[in-house]
């Protein structure tokens, strides 16, 4: 095995295998010469075969969900897995934490709104619960559930992300039981406020 970030050689049976890993992985990695097991994801494009490789199932499941995000390429999910493990990335989503993300190199501001409505539903049940928090704080629950429903309908219908979340906030209370109707009091509030 070489290292040469953030691309490694590894010999598999002869075969020299060229992987491309977030430096997560990287510094996982045991030293030059030892067995390694990686998991892997077989990129084929018109001019390319990449091999990415991951030390575990989830950051492979992260890097995967992270490239079906509409402007993320296989590039900068390998750059946001490098700037934060899954369970750092899953807690900047659960917490809209959207200056965490822009922080991260190649992340400007909407494509971390993007990532914080796409991913939600991906990441929920992630975290690990931390000193003092229950155990389903990473599970979405039927509110958040209902937030961000309505939050990516609203955007589906144009808002921006930031503005579907306020208009959702202003009108949701404990009284809505579902995004339906959280959908139709944000509209009819954004009727009124013209």
């Amino acid at each position: 095995m070489q290292k040469q970030p953030p691309e490694i050689l590894v010999d598999v049976g002869g075969v020299g295998y060229e992987l491309q890993v977030p430096m997560t992985t990287l510094f996982q990695l045991p030293a030059l010469g030892e067995v390694v097991t990686l998991l892997t994801h077989h990129a084929v494009r018109e001019d390319a075969q990449t091999l990415y490789g991951f030390v575990s199932a989830r950051d492979r499941e992260l890097f995967r969900h992270l490239i079906k995000v509409n402007g993320v390429g296989p590039k900068l999910a390998l750059t946001i897995l490098s700037g934060m493990d899954g369970e750092r990335f899953a807690r900047a989503v659960h917490d809209d934490d959207l200056s965490a993300l822009v922080a991260l190199p190649g992340v400007g501001k909407k494509t971390a709104e993007r990532l914080l409505i796409e991913m939600r539903d991906r990441v929920s049940g992630w975290l690990e619960p931390g000193p003092g928090e229950s155990a389903n704080l990473g599970q979405a629950g039927p509110s958040s559930d209902k937030l961000g429903d309505a939050e990516g309908a609203l955007v589906a219908l144009g808002y921006k992300p930031a503005e579907a979340a306020r208009l959702v906030a202003r009108v949701d209370n404990d009284d809505i039981s579902d995004s339906e109707e959280l959908i139709r009091l944000a509209l009819r509030s954004t009727v009124r406020g013209q």
